[in-house]
């Protein structure tokens, strides 16, 4: 990336490659009429800030190139100094999924990064987790009412009592009943709530308030088997040998034993308590940084996100590999216009043919449901100087690094489900904040990492997430919810590897405790939205 940042912060702009004919402005409020860029560019009419300016002559029809990419053609002349925006582009069509190059990308391997640690608390499972929580399940919406009363209670009552013990929530969905729960894609829900039960945070800990009635009963959800043994709670694991499985703790709401409101409410504190002194035991250890699993996703996204943040997480991405941790990225409609840069990557044919078959689902689910791959870029995204999908997309992979790609997760999935243990992993999700969260929770995250330009409170209950601004704008104004501030970097004052280091220690400091991020001490969270795909014929 070449940044023309002067100290005395006249006009200055950023040029992704050197053969781009677009920069972006990168000046606070935007540069009037007339500024003179470093390069000699004189624009020609005043852009905001974040938005492309032609750095040289594009007549009508000529390519616009920004990541050395392809991300659209004029509609009409735009001489040198233009303003560069999407209604003067029209989106280049989709890469096809045939014809890609395949495992051709084989980066020299990098030194392996030792001697890091944080401290973790180890689950039966083999799992660590970076929070001690215990989380309810539920089977359907109908219980989440209760549930949440019991909690607040369990919160006030309860855990004082447990110092050991970080939280307590909910794990509440929309899903559950008056569906389809036969249907053959209704295995992603149910195993994306399923796995979310089972997430390293939770201590291998399962909890579930049922109501009785609803299509998805509790067995279905975790069926025998799916629960790690965890002690020897009700189960002599010396007759029944090693592969014991812990008992489902289930209450539900419409047996008979319960007699008005707070007999629904005490049993669940009851059976609570049991879980919240088991939690309250474990203590925290020292563990390699090789058990990070640390998702990392983009919302309110804006030009900067491609030139800042995302490559600072990607190097941070690759440290984190070097170090033998995992590493998820995802978010399907926001890297399906570089599905040759990513089948490129992969690590065997059979990876490249895993991330093939996830945006062919995509293709087909916007076939079927007569819909245009650029509605995905909001009105905000737009505004944030992000013209359409392809650039969007160019800025969203750099979040992955360079390593090669180990595995793809298909909605749901876990990781140890699949075998997949170290590395950088596709987990395909949708690109929405939440449901991509969600899905990410399910695969077994212990530790979040998410950027924005435009600025968002998002946050999960069930795992810390570090947010990082793509503008120095955005870290000031918004000075208690962002952790960290990649806007430095288009400033001049921090490099991508200064950023990418400081966002690597501060992950093991936020996963050992120490720490506590913005969104954890507010205690923002957003909902858990399941995955619940119509099918594609």
């Amino acid at each position: 990336m070449n940044a023309i940042v002067s100290p005395q912060r006249p006009p200055h702009a950023i040029r992704m490659h050197p053969d781009d004919n677009v920069a972006i402005v990168a000046n606070d409020g935007g540069l009037d009429a007339g500024a003179v860029l470093p390069d000699g560019t004189v624009l020609r009419e005043r852009v905001p800030q974040g938005h492309k300016v032609a750095t040289a002559d594009l007549p009508l029809g000529a390519e616009v190139r920004r990541y050395n990419v392809v991300i659209g053609r004029t509609t009409k002349d735009l001489p040198a100094g233009s303003w560069v925006h999407e209604r003067v582009l029209d989106m280049p069509d989709a890469r096809s999924l045939d014809g890609l190059p395949i495992s051709t990308v084989r980066p020299a391997p990098q030194a392996p990064l030792e001697g890091y640690t944080f401290e973790g608390f180890r689950n039966p499972d083999g799992t660590v987790g970076t929070r001690n929580i215990l989380a309810i399940t539920q089977t359907v919406q109908c219980v989440a009412g209760v549930t949440d009363y019991a909690i607040d209670r369990i919160k006030k009552e309860l855990l004082p009592r447990f110092s050991n013990v970080d939280d307590v929530v909910a794990l509440e969905h929309g899903y559950g009943c008056g569906v389809a729960i036969d249907a053959p894609d209704a295995k992603i829900p149910i195993r994306t709530l399923r796995n979310i039960s089972l997430n390293p945070n939770f201590g291998g800990e399962v909890m579930m308030v049922s109501l009785g009635c609803e299509k998805l009963q509790p067995e279905r959800l975790m069926p025998p088997g799916s629960i790690p043994i965890v002690d020897e709670r009700a189960v002599d694991v010396a007759d029944v040998g090693a592969n014991a499985e812990a008992p489902l703790d289930v209450v539900c709401l419409q047996d008979d034993e319960h007699v008005g409101f707070m007999s629904m409410v005490d049993h669940i504190m009851r059976q609570a308590e049991e879980h919240l002194e088991r939690l309250n035991a474990r203590q925290r250890e020292t563990c390699p940084a090789s058990e990070l699993i640390v998702g990392v996703q983009c919302g309110g996204s804006d030009a900067f996100s491609g030139a800042t943040a995302n490559p600072a997480v990607g190097f941070c991405t690759d440290l984190l590999v070097r170090a033998g941790a995992t590493v998820m990225f995802s978010e399907v409609t926001e890297v399906r216009d570089g599905i040759d840069q990513l089948t490129s990557r992969a690590s065997s044919p059979e990876v490249a043919e895993a991330m093939i078959r996830e945006m062919a689902w995509y293709d087909a689910y916007l076939q079927r449901g007569a819909a245009d791959r650029s509605a995905n870029t909001s009105p905000g995204n737009k505004k944030g100087g992000l013209s359409n999908i392809v650039e969007k997309a160019m800025g969203s992979i750099i979040k992955s690094g360079t390593s090669p790609i180990s595995g793809v997760l298909s909605p749901g999935q876990r990781l140890r489900g699949e075998g997949i243990q170290r590395g950088l992993v596709y987990a395909a999700t949708p690109a929405s904040d939440f449901i991509c969260g969600t899905l990410q929770l399910a695969a077994g995250m212990n530790l979040h990492v998410f950027t924005t330009g435009r600025g968002t409170p998002y946050g999960l209950a069930q795992v810390p997430v570090i947010k990082v601004a793509t503008r120095t704008d955005l870290a000031r104004r918004w000075h208690d919810l962002m952790d960290v501030n990649a806007g430095r970097i288009a400033d001049g004052d921090a490099s991508i590897e200064d950023v990418g280091w400081e966002m690597f220690k501060l992950m093991l400091d936020v996963a050992s405790g120490r720490k506590k991020t913005w969104a954890e001490q507010w205690k923002l969270h957003n909902q858990l939205v399941l995955f619940n795909p119509a099918p594609v014929t």
